[in-house]
């Protein structure tokens, strides 16, 4: 593939070409992945710049050993965010070539920083395209709590206080949330891929594959003209003149550029993200039972592992946590590839077994799980990190610390600590006393029966986002040592709110290994915390239990 880059480059007088993870919908998760063709990188970030002579290829801090294991050897890797290598020699007078249509402006501007002589030029991966039509389906108002007439009044709110002509959301989870739709676009995702056009007056213009669509759907969507998705041209060169508000994440440089020549471009916040992360009442509702279903495959999973005797490998493992999840009637499929990392391959952040990596565990080595489902209704992420034989003291204090964080951020006082980055201080301070820390976020925000990741809500140093009553997080802080370990501790919680309070409570219910505790580092509170957790996660799950489970079960509460 490489060599037809290069030809490409060479007969289109550039100097390199950019070749970006995500497809032209900006989803993290897609059934194309021209990154992985190009450079055998299997993460969810990252896009890979191939010169005449030289490759590189450009991650976040998760991904960088995964990156150097994968592609080391044909890519030079760097971290994202930075600042262009030294050895990138007279990057400012480089031709680069990019697709618009899978880029942004924010992210040519981020990644690029103006330094770079960028040509827009689609190169064809020739990528096949799926055959089977997946239809959407509908929910109903008592799985999402609000009808869509009611999400598009609070969108019209927004448009008519900013004096907005017209909006453009392109990305498609939030046209999904907005309209109430779901589909089966995305390999973990409950999404259909499609951008929508709303006025403030007269009907909205959905761009979507129109054979995905039932018949029987489309009186449920009678206030909007559906359209397929080559027809965005026609319809936004045929709107009366206006101010237009586009989503900077994942409007496309080739979209704007056709809003641009006839419109005028004056907010790039699509406002659905923030309406979008605050659940309501039925959507919190139904996502703690999702939890309980999820939390039950877990605890019978946790409990397997442990009194196990029989020979272990990644692979088997995956397919154990998932064969408990699919016994549950509301199960659908994973939300995310799971992760299953023993001993050594703990330490990759975000570790995929392969056939070629699959490790047989040995006695006393760490597990560390990462895996989540999608269910009727709700989205699961929960992560353990568990031993069925003895551990050291050095990986019981470490665990001990994380297990400390990972308190922490439940137990953060959210009227002084108002945002994610404040709380992500918090969870980082157990491991900074002793000169340790982690290489990615502490959490990041969840949809409801929606992508297992998605904003503006998260826990990092960077996000300033407030956070709101009804927001959906992950808690996750982690330690890892390379070539030999690593430690997560995963629940998801939710913001409610106490009195008058905000505070955080749990969505997950699943044990904690305390054989990995050292207790004697715990302050009182946080033996409180731990012992009334497992209290709750037995009264939750005890009933769905058998006898055996029940009791290793209710050993734990200490």
């Amino acid at each position: 593939m490489i060599r037809y880059i290069r030809k490409f480059i060479i007969n289109n007088n550039l100097d390199g070409y950019i070749i970006p993870k995500n497809d032209n919908y900006f989803t993290e998760y897609s059934k194309v992945n021209n990154l992985t063709k190009v450079s055998n990188f299997t993460g969810s970030a990252g896009f890979a710049l191939i010169l005449k002579k030289k490759n590189y290829l450009f991650v976040d801090g998760r991904y960088i050993l995964q990156a150097n294991r994968q592609s080391g050897k044909n890519f030079k890797i760097f971290q994202i965010p930075y600042h262009w290598p030294k050895n990138i020699e007279n990057i400012e007078k480089l031709r680069i070539g990019f697709n618009p249509k899978l880029f942004t402006e924010k992210t040519l501007e981020i990644y690029f920083e103006n330094k770079v002589n960028l040509i827009p030029l689609e190169f064809n991966f020739k990528n096949k395209i799926e055959k089977k039509e997946n239809k959407i389906f509908t929910l109903n108002r008592s799985i999402t709590g609000e009808d869509s007439k009611s999400k598009i009044n609070k969108v019209k709110n927004y448009m008519k206080k900013y004096k907005i002509n017209y909006l453009f959301s392109s990305a498609g989870e939030n046209v999904n949330w907005l309209l109430n739709i779901r589909g089966r676009d995305l390999p973990n995702s409950p999404l259909v891929n499609c951008k929508i056009l709303i006025p403030y007056t007269g009907k909205l213009y959905l761009f979507i594959n129109l054979k995905k669509i039932p018949k029987s759907l489309k009186k449920n969507l009678k206030n909007i003209i559906l359209c397929e998705e080559d027809d965005f041209f026609r319809i936004v060169n045929n709107l009366n003149n206006g101010f237009f508000c586009i989503d900077k994440n994942t409007c496309s440089i080739f979209d704007q550029s056709i809003i641009s020549s006839k419109h005028r471009i004056s907010l790039r916040e699509d406002p659905i993200y923030n309406l979008k992360s605050i659940k309501n009442k039925i959507e919190i509702k139904n996502t703690l039972k999702a939890h309980i279903e999820d939390g039950v495959a877990v605890t019978k999973f946790l409990y397997w592992f442990k009194k196990n005797k029989k020979e272990l490998n990644e692979k088997k493992i995956e397919r154990k946590l998932h064969n408990f999840r699919k016994k549950s009637k509301n199960y659908l499929y994973p939300s995310f590839d799971t992760i299953a990392g023993s001993g050594p391959n703990g330490a990759v952040i975000h570790y995929k077994s392969t056939n070629q990596t699959n490790r047989n565990l040995k006695k006393n080595d760490i597990l560390l799980i990462d895996s989540g489902g999608q269910y009727k209704w709700g989205t699961t992420d929960i992560t353990r990190t568990t031993c069925s034989g003895k551990v050291t003291s050095r990986v019981r204090d470490n665990f001990t610390r994380v297990l400390q964080g990972h308190i922490a951020v439940v137990k953060s006082d959210l009227n002084k600590k108002c945002n994610g980055h404040l709380i992500d201080k918090l969870a980082r301070e157990p491991l900074k006393n002793v000169g340790l820390n982690y290489s990615h976020g502490t959490g990041h925000g969840v949809g409801f029966f929606l992508n297992v990741h998605e904003g503006p809500q998260a826990i990092t140093k960077f996000n300033k986002i407030k956070l709101k009553q009804g927001m959906i997080l992950s808690n996750e802080p982690g330690y890892y040592l390379v070539n030999n370990y690593g430690i997560r501790i995963e629940n998801l919680i939710f913001i409610d709110k106490k009195k008058k309070n905000l505070v955080f409570k749990n969505l997950t219910f699943a044990p904690i290994d305390v054989d990995m505790i050292n207790f004697k580092m715990l302050t009182r509170g946080e033996k409180k915390y731990l012992f009334e957790y497992h209290l709750e996660v037995y009264s939750k799950l005890s009933g769905f239990l058998n006898n055996n489970e029940r009791k290793w079960l209710i050993n734990l509460i200490k």
